[in-house]
């Protein structure tokens, strides 16, 4: 493909853009059609915990992995690779009639998206080579991955109400083939790199986020001192240090450790784990918040973000074109302090605040995340050669993945633990048996998207209840809020003062064989 044809740049990018879109969307729309999924596929929580979170689980498990055969065997092929299985474990979702049919596709999905997420980014690099227009481009293309993050409930509930909880799944189908025969008109065949596979590497690295990711996911629910989690974090923390120690010794490993010496690629990596650390907490509880305290109906639920939706849509690509005149620094700080506003500004608003009244913090977090997300992809490419940009691209997603189920997992424990606390005050004061309010914690606190005890209990333990859930939720967004204000902090100093216009790409400079990341500055 030339890299001059306009029109042929519109549609790679529109394809990368449609794709990632699909991946990001995953990522949430499941949890609105929980609820159907366990009635008709007659299954608990624990079986829904799995259909929700199999997919993350292997999507952050086997992101590096990705990067690495990219580099190997092409990143258009291996794109090309992961969009035909994320299209075949849609198809197999949708048809799926056992539990673990269903969670067995969904993990065929992560495969297919773990594959295809590195080199969307780095095919975006090559096809888009003027600064500027490589800065709109990666703008639209983190927005568009955003908006399938925040859109997800919107569009879930009203086709899970009327199609059926199938339809989450179908609608990847005809999007995946379209995408399919797009990629094979549009995208540049990249040539492989001439690297040995490091498949001690891939092995260790897959493994031991794979047990992390399980024991975050599971320890909420299993209790952090329970033998397997803690037999999780053993192994991850072994498997991950060999990791470390054997990419130091190759001379060309998978994982380049050189990238977290530079401190802007390390305040960029840094911006984009505890966004989503910040984030995908808000975003997981909120709905809970809605439907279980509020009773709101899961379409509404959904409905209530579209002001999110709307202001990350107009940040996103604003967020380039800053980045571009000033920098990544101004953009980043600006974003990841919104954040933390809009995370502390919920955290005001209790069981009797009606939506208008709190509809400022969604549209600041929007703006947050916006703002954020572009600048970051932006920061790592200016600072990485050409032949690093698949792997740089899996770290990038790698982290933010990280960061969304780290982000669950310790703002979920923050919210569990003061629920139990405060709802074992409250059976006390109420003459009832204080054994029963960790009973009650699990069954409003977990995974299924929305599991509430409302019209279940008695009044004043139902108020008890709703109290003592609306105060967990506050120590979690505040405690959000908090770490991202020192994020903001942090990533300020990393970043060192902007420089008017963007740098040029690492791919752009005189390149030698120890130029191959841009020195700190």
């Amino acid at each position: 493909m030339e890299r001059s044809s306009t029109p042929r740049k519109r549609l790679a990018l529109a394809t990368l853009c449609v794709t990632m879109f699909m991946a990001m969307l995953d990522n949430v729309i499941v949890n609105i059609a929980l609820p159907r999924i366990g009635q008709d596929l007659h299954t608990g929580i624990s079986g829904l915990q799995w259909v929700a979170e199999g997919y993350s689980l292997v999507y952050a498990a086997l992101l590096l992995t990705g990067g690495a055969l990219g580099d190997r065997y092409g990143r258009t092929r291996v794109f090309r690779l992961g969009l035909a299985l994320f299209t075949a474990g849609s198809a197999a979702a949708a048809l799926a009639g056992t539990p673990g049919l269903l969670i067995g596709a969904r993990m065929l999905q992560g495969v297919g998206a773990a594959l295809l997420t590195p080199g969307s980014l780095a095919i975006l690099r090559h096809v888009f080579t003027d600064q500027r227009e490589r800065a709109r481009a990666i703008g639209l293309w983190s927005g568009v991955s955003a908006l399938g993050l925040s859109i997800g409930p919107v569009i879930g509930g009203p086709m899970v109400d009327a199609f059926g909880w199938a339809s989450v799944f179908w609608i990847n189908v005809p999007v995946g083939i379209l995408g399919l025969v797009l990629a094979a008109r549009t995208l540049p065949d990249l040539p492989p790199r001439a690297r040995r596979i490091d498949l001690t590497g891939l092995a260790l690295s897959a493994a031991g986020l794979g047990a992390l990711v399980y024991g975050l996911i599971e320890g909420p629910a299993r209790g952090w001192t329970d033998p397997r989690i803690l037999a999780c974090a053993a192994a991850s923390a072994v498997l991950l240090t060999a990791f470390v120690l054997l990419e130091l010794r190759l001379a060309e490993p998978m994982l380049e450790l050189r990238l977290f010496r530079d401190r802007v690629l390390c305040g960029a990596l840094l911006s984009g784990f505890m966004v989503s650390f910040g984030m995908f907490g808000a975003m997981f509880f909120l709905p809970l918040m809605l439907q279980g305290v509020l009773g709101w109906a899961p379409t509404d639920a959904g409905v209530a973000g579209l002001p999110m939706t709307a202001a990350i849509v107009f940040a996103a690509p604003l967020s380039g074109r800053l980045t571009t005149r000033y920098g990544p620094r101004l953009p980043v700080v600006l974003g990841i302090a919104l954040c933390a506003a809009g995370l502390g500004g919920l955290s005001l608003y209790g069981d009797q605040a009606r939506y208008p009244e709190y509809l400022w913090t969604l549209c600041t977090m929007g703006l947050g995340m916006g703002l954020t997300f572009t600048p970051v992809s932006i920061a790592v490419l200016q600072r990485v050669s050409a032949d690093l940009t698949g792997m740089a691209s899996a770290t990038i997603n790698t982290l933010r993945e990280l960061g969304g189920v780290l982000g669950i997992a310790v703002l979920g424990a923050l919210l569990a633990n003061r629920l139990t606390d405060g709802l074992t005050s409250s059976f006390d004061r109420l003459g009832l048996p204080t054994e029963a309010a960790g009973r009650a914690a699990d069954g409003f606190v977990g995974h299924s998207g929305g599991a509430s005890t409302a019209g279940a209990l008695p009044g004043p333990v139902q108020a008890a209840v709703d109290h003592a859930f609306v105060d967990g939720l506050h120590l979690a967004l505040r405690c959000g809020s908090a770490a991202l204000a020192v994020t903001a902090v942090l990533v300020a100093l990393l970043l060192g003062r902007s420089r008017r216009g963007a740098a040029p790409a690492a791919d752009e400079r005189p390149e030698t064989e120890d130029t191959r990341l841009v020195p700190a500055g």
